[in-house]
């Protein structure tokens, strides 16, 4: 039989064993946060889907009033300024976060710094 002292020291050398295989373990496959090609992929797909409606809409158009392709023309570019708007905005957001995220592991650290008028 194993003394008490033994199997507590057994057991926090597992402890042990198991935190630093935790901290060599590999990340996760699939992270919290977006790769940089999901980004792309979202603005091409709004691009893309802008293009669609409005393409949709000016073939519907012409072809309830039965006339030239005036409408697909107009509601295409239409779509395309949509998309691009859209893809712009996402494009912002994208930045927005990715800044705020800096911001947060760049914070200057609070505590016992004193800085007087003179920059000392």
């Amino acid at each position: 039989m194993t003394d008490p002292d033994q199997s507590e020291r057994l057991s926090r050398l597992e402890e042990r064993i198991n935190e630093l295989k935790a901290k060599d373990a590999p990340a996760p496959h699939q992270e919290s946060h977006y790769s940089q090609a999901q980004h792309a992929w979202r603005m091409v797909i709004e691009l893309v889907a802008g293009l669609l409606i409005g393409f949709g809409i000016g073939y519907g158009l012409d072809y309830l009033f039965g006339t030239i392709p005036l409408f697909l023309v107009i509601f295409t570019m239409l779509g395309l300024a949509a998309g691009i708007k859209t893809m712009m905005r996402s494009a912002a957001e994208i930045q927005h976060e990715k800044l705020a995220e800096q911001a947060e592991t760049n914070k200057p650290e609070t505590g016992n710094e004193k800085r007087t008028e003179n920059g000392d």
